[in-house]
């Protein structure tokens, strides 16, 4: 009878410890936070593994028995919720009673393209995926003058595709409206880029559109800010020249590659977009490139090279021949 009832203290302590620790934050280091969707009927349970699914909890059993033996089952609200990992059960409870708004912070990479935007805003719970893409074909952006006019954009990314200005911004997740946003980015745009380098824009030697069109394939090329600027300059001088640009990101872009490899079939694809099979820019750009990208392509530094490639190793090789570019494919490339 002592052995049962010392079993018995020790496994009381055992859940008491195993309750207490399953009730403090899932990772209390993070500072990411999610937008999650409460339906509306969910239950505790539903709402307990939604939570788990989405890293927010430890437990979806200690958070199902906290709410019972604090009688807040029924009290939890239905919506939308900015929820951090760095939360304890107490806390997440607080906001899904009270139904609190929080701002998020959305980083937008450079380098994004639309389509890329559009599934970073879905994983973090703010939108539906195909939102941002859909609002991006089909909103209305008239008042943004600087926009290309026509549809010479492939359709993943509209027109607003290179125009829209990587940053970090703070959205409210419960009034998050798509097209908002995007006008949003698009004011960044205009700010950042058209009204801070004026003069290059008032009579311009190249169009805004040439302008972005080439940051968007700098941003894609040139892995350091040191190599951005030169790398800008030999593809000036042979869009100048009427040479081929040779950039295969334009064809992973066409063809929704980001990472797989490159076959011959896709450097031989029938697009506007594939610089290795036609000469000068293509019709867009093909990514939504940085400060640092822009500046590059408004300003090149001349080189007397007119290939370049990074190598297996990472590095960038330059040359100033084709043969020279030959050998270099054939020492750094195999």
């Amino acid at each position: 009878m002592k052995k049962l009832l010392i079993f018995l203290f020790l496994a009381i302590i055992a859940v008491f410890v195993w309750y207490t620790l399953s009730l403090r934050p899932a990772d209390s280091s993070s500072q990411e936070r999610s937008a999650i969707k409460i339906e509306s009927g969910m239950s505790v349970s539903q709402i307990s593994d939604l939570l788990k699914q989405r890293g927010i909890i430890r437990s979806p059993l200690a958070f199902k028995l906290y709410t019972k033996f604090n009688g807040v089952e029924s009290g939890l609200e239905a919506g939308k919720f900015v929820l951090r990992p760095s939360m304890n059960v107490s806390e997440l409870i607080e906001v899904l009673q009270d139904g609190k708004a929080e701002e998020m912070i959305i980083t937008i990479p450079e380098g994004f393209t639309v389509k890329e935007i559009d599934e970073l805003l879905s994983d973090k719970g703010i939108i539906d995926g195909g939102e941002i893409i859909d609002c991006a074909n089909a909103c209305d952006f008239e008042t943004y003058d600087f926009l290309p006019s026509g549809d010479g954009q492939i359709k993943r990314g509209g027109k607003l595709e290179g125009y829209l200005f990587p940053d970090t911004y703070y959205v409210n997740v419960e009034e998050f409206v798509s097209k908002f946003f995007l006008e949003r980015m698009l004011n960044t745009f205009r700010r950042r880029v058209i009204e801070t380098f004026p003069q290059e824009f008032e009579s311009p030697e190249r169009s805004l559109h040439q302008i972005v069109t080439m940051a968007s394939l700098i941003e894609e090329e040139a892995q350091n800010d040191e190599e951005r600027s030169v790398i800008s300059g030999i593809l000036w001088k042979r869009f100048d020249a009427g040479l081929g640009l040779g950039v295969d990101a334009t064809v992973r872009y066409v063809l929704n590659k980001q990472t797989e490899a490159i076959t011959t079939a896709d450097l031989n694809t029938n697009s506007d977009y594939n610089t290795r099979k036609f000469k000068g820019l293509p019709p867009g750009p093909i990514a939504n490139a940085g400060e640092p990208s822009i500046k590059a392509a408004l300003f090149p530094k001349e080189s007397e090279y007119m290939y370049y490639l990074h190598g297996k190793d990472g590095q960038i090789r330059y040359a100033k021949t084709n043969e020279e570019h030959n050998l270099n494919r054939m020492d750094y490339l195999k």
